[in-house]
């Protein structure tokens, strides 16, 4: 008789860094008492009193953001939006860590057919929109901010210009998913101009008109999108 193998219980899994400063700040908004329209600290401060690098702080804070938790302004810090039990918010990221794959892909199967449709079917007014879009998000971004709103306003009218009634309809249903691969993509180092530069490519190919350039400009910006550090553990 073969001996049957000793079970042996798995090791548990260390919670990365950006995992426990995400439970502490949570905790902190809640023993604040600070309620939506409250700012947090100064980074700074905050990461002098974790004792941890602003670096680390940062991948916190985006994965609040990311969550609608806070709400990162520009000169004007870290603002509540919501109150949530840590406990949630920690099994809400560790299911978009396992879904950020996904989300690309729905986005690749989508947006470069999009980008294609828009360099055939474009009008005028759908130039000029993109063109605004793009306007604004350099406004933000030479003012210090990564270009949230031009960024999702750019691929907005793409998805307009393209005039499929379909594929703006599916645009539509994943379009908060796609808000949270947008923050966190924008939070890279040096990502908001690199995706400017991408959304540029994008637009001058479907002014001239040329689905194939349209497409293969999408595909490549996605994949900027698609390249996101992992959190430091």
């Amino acid at each position: 008789m073969h001996a049957k193998p000793t079970p042996r219980p798995r090791p548990l899994t260390r919670p990365r860094l950006y995992e426990r400063l995400v439970e502490r700040l949570c905790e902190y908004i809640r023993d604040a008492r600070l309620a939506p329209g409250d700012r947090l600290p100064p980074e700074r401060e905050l990461a002098v009193t974790l004792g941890v690098s602003r670096a680390s702080l940062s991948q916190a804070l985006v994965a609040l953001e990311v969550q609608g938790v806070i709400e990162v302004r520009h000169g004007d810090g870290a603002i509540v939006r919501r109150t949530v039990a840590e406990e949630q918010v920690l099994a809400l990221l560790r299911d978009r860590d396992n879904r950020r794959t996904e989300i690309i892909e729905a986005r690749q199967a989508l947006e470069v057919k999009l980008a294609e449709l828009a360099a055939e079917r474009r009008t005028e007014a759908d130039l000029a929109e993109i063109d605004a879009a793009l306007e604004q998000m350099r406004a933000e971004i030479r003012g210090g901010d990564r270009g949230v709103s031009g960024d999702e306003r750019f691929h907005a009218a793409v998805t307009h210009a393209a005039r499929s009634r379909l594929l703006g309809r599916m645009m539509a249903e994943i379009s908060p998913m796609i808000t949270e691969t947008r923050v966190e993509s924008l939070s890279q180092p040096d990502r908001p101009s690199a995706s400017l530069a991408g959304h540029e490519r994008i637009a001058a190919a479907i002014r001239a008109g040329d689905p194939q350039r349209a497409a293969d400009a999408m595909r490549a910006h996605l994949l900027l999108v698609s390249a996101v550090s992992p959190p430091t553990p």
